[in-house]
C-alpha cells in the first residue's frame, strides 16, 4: 500500500495506518531535526516536537494538490520546531526580538573568532 492510500486511511480513522505513515517517514523527522542540532535543545526533544508536526502533516494532507508528502510534510515538521524553538522560554520575547539577538550572536561569535578572543 503506497504513503496516499494510507493517509486517507488515516484520515478516515485507521489508526494503524496513521501509525504506518509516521513510521515510514521518521527518517524525514530526523533529517529535520539535524539542521537545529546544538541550539540548546536535545535531539530527542526536537524530535518529538517533530514528530507531532509529521502527525499534522498526516492529518491535514490534501491528494488533491498533487504534491508529494513529503514536500507538504517538511514545511510542517520545520515549523513546528522553529515554533517550539521560538515560544520556548517563560518570558514571551517577540519574533523580531529573537531574530534580532540571533544575528548579534552570530556576529559576536565571528568577531571573537576572527580575533581569538573569549
Amino acid at each position: 500500500m503506497d504513503t496516499l492510500e494510507l493517509i486517507k486511511l488515516s484520515q478516515e480513522g485507521n489508526k494503524e495506518a496513521r501509525d504506518r505513515v509516521v513510521t515510514e517517514n521518521v527518517g524525514l523527522v530526523w533529517s529535520i531535526v539535524r539542521r537545529f542540532a546544538n541550539r540548546g535543545h536535545e535531539m530527542e526533544d526536537l524530535f518529538q516536537i517533530g514528530s507531532i508536526g509529521l502527525i499534522k502533516a498526516v492529518d491535514k494532507f490534501d491528494s488533491s494538490y498533487e504534491v508529494k508528502f513529503s514536500t507538504y510534510a517538511v514545511p510542517m515538521i520545520t515549523g513546528e520546531i522553529k515554533r517550539f524553538l521560538r515560544d520556548d522560554g517563560m518570558i514571551k520575547v517577540s519574533r523580531s526580538l529573537k531574530e534580532t539577538a540571533t544575528k548579534i550572536r552570530i556576529v559576536r561569535d565571528n568577531f571573537l573568532t576572527s580575533f581569538a578572543r573569549e
